[in-house]
This record gives structure tokens, C-alpha cells and sequence, in this order.
């Protein structure tokens, strides 16, 4: 689950809170090093993995609340000693938050959600916004894309919606390592954005909703335009599995998801890597 800030100040408002933060992950853990999550009294935000580490990260965070004790360090082995054989070892850092600290995971909420891969799903008709839903859980910033003012309806706040007449246009001022899902209810407008999108060079993904025919197409469309060799070869038509055999939006959009999230695995690897890099311990950020 993807945090919001409206999430963070809500509970901000509502408890007082410890901060558990798993600042050293050796071998099979449920979470990565720098996975956080915030206590209080009768409510949770955010998870470092579940399971008996988590009840003991809350059990100790809870009893350093009605106790007073501002921080500890907590060692826990993964094994049969506490009901969960991951086989890792995890340590974590319990600290009551206070004005400082909330200012400091409000920024590093801020500086996660600048790191994301923009997610652009050009085209709002039924598997776009089944991709667009699957997608909000998930650790992109989502973008929706549509010529009609119609297609881009009922998706929820944290999807951004772009009312374009040159859906093209968008893709040209995308940051790089983005995220380009071509699925318009026009194949020629799909093969102009789909261009833009490979002659850029710099995408994570770029997909197109259709057949293994509509692909050839496109490729024989691209070499009469003159396309170089290779520009083709990242293009991924069909998206999602081939061998589900399920059309439905819902399905398809999950597929798809899931496969955005493979071809994007190293690059969210290197941004928590660099967020963890920057923050260090929660203080290696200034707050002032």
C-alpha cells in the first residue's frame, strides 16, 4: 500500500504515534531495510512485513506509549522461536515521534512519491481505467491520458487525469525511466504515441493493447517512417500473460500490472536504495 499525505496527517491528528523502522535486514525478511510504519494506541499506518514481527514491533511500541520511554532497538531473529522461519534477521528502531519527527516523515513521504515511476496510461476506456485502479496500491505515480473529457470520470483523487488533444505531446514531456501503456480507441493514434514513446529510448515499459497482427503493423508502419533498427524491439504487444486467456478489464488490468512491476523492479530497487542512502535513520534528513 502507497501512503498518502492526507493518510499520515490523519492519523498525525488523531494519535500519538511511535515510528518502527527497520533500519538492518540480513537474509529472508519480510521487508527491505528503511520499511516503516506508525503505532499508536488503537491504530496502525503502513507495515514492516506482518506476521510475529510486526506483533512484537507493536507490542513494544505500544508499551513504550503508556510507559514514556522515548526509543529502543529491537533484535529479532526470524526463526521458530517466534512462529516465523523466514530465516533472516531483522532490526528495528522504535522512537515515539514528536514535532521534529513528524516533519521528517512528512518529507520522506514527499521525496518517495517524487521518486516513483510515472505510470501514463494513454487512453481511459475500460481496461485503462481497470489498469489505473490496479495501479493505485501500488508504488507508481498514476497519470491517465484521453482525448474525451468522459473517459477520465470516476477515477479515484490519487489518479491524475490530462484532458489532451495531442496525447502525444504528454509523452514527449514525461521524466525519464517512465511508464507508457498505449490502449487509445484509435490504432493510429496509438502507433504515433507508441513512436514517440520507443524513440525516446529512455522508458522502463512501453506497451501497446492488441494482437501479435497489430504488432507487425506497427512495425511495418515504423519502417516506412525510416525507424532505425531495434527501436521496435522494446515494444511489448501483447501486454500482460498470453496464456491466461481471460479479456476481461479487471483481469487484463492486472496482468498488466504485475508485468509493469517486473520491467520496473530495478529501478524502484535503486530509488530505495538512494532514500535510504539520504535519510540514513530518520536523520539524515533536515526538517528545519
Amino acid at each position: 500500500m502507497v501512503l498518502r499525505r492526507e493518510q499520515l496527517e490523519g492519523f498525525f491528528k488523531c494519535e500519538k504515534s511511535v515510528l518502527v523502522e527497520i533500519i538492518e535486514a540480513k537474509g529472508s525478511t519480510p521487508r527491505e531495510t528503511g520499511a516503516w510504519m506508525l503505532v499508536g494506541e488503537k491504530q496502525l499506518l503502513g507495515t514492516i512485513g506482518g506476521g510475529q514481527l510486526e506483533y512484537i514491533a507493536i507490542d513494544s511500541a505500544r508499551q513504550m506509549l503508556r510507559g514514556g520511554e522515548k526509543s529502543r532497538d529491537i533484535a529479532v531473529p526470524l526463526g521458530p522461536e517466534i512462529g516465523q522461519c523466514c530465516g533472516g534477521k531483522v532490526k528495528l528502531c522504535l522512537s515515539c515521534v514528536d514535532d521534529r519527527q513528524k516533519a521528517v516523515i512528512r518529507q520522506k513521504l514527499e521525496l518517495e512519491r517524487a521518486r516513483m515511476p510515472c505510470v501514463y496510461i494513454m487512453g481511459g476506456g475500460h481496461v485503462g481505467q481497470a489498469l489505473a485502479l490496479a495501479l493505485v496500491p501500488l508504488p507508481f505515480r498514476t497519470i491517465i491520458v484521453d482525448t474525451r473529457l468522459e473517459a477520465l470520470q470516476g477515477l479515484p483523487e490519487n489518479v491524475e487525469k490530462r484532458l489532451s488533444a495531442l496525447p502525444e505531446a504528454e509523452v514527449r514531456g514525461a521524466p525519464a525511466g517512465s511508464v507508457f501503456v498505449v490502449m487509445t480507441h484509435d490504432h493510429a493514434l496509438d502507433f504515433m504515441i507508441v513512436k514517440e514513446a520507443l524513440e525516446r529510448g529512455d522508458a522502463a515499459y512501453v506497451g501497446m493493447i492488441g494482437s501479435e497482427t497489430k504488432r507487425a503493423g506497427f512495425i511495418s508502419w515504423m519502417k516506412k517512417a525510416g525507424a532505425g533498427r531495434g527501436v521496435c524491439e522494446p515494444l511489448i504487444c501483447p501486454i500482460g500473460a498470453h496464456s491466461v486467456g481471460d479479456k476481461r478489464p479487471e483481469v487484463i488490468g492486472a496482468l498488466v500490472a504485475a508485468q509493469i512491476l517486473v520491467h520496473t523492479g530495478a529501478g524502484r530497487n535503486r530509488i530505495q536504495e538512494e532514500l535510504n542512502e539520504l535519510a540514513g535513520s530518520w536523520e539524515g534528513i533536515d526538517a528545519e
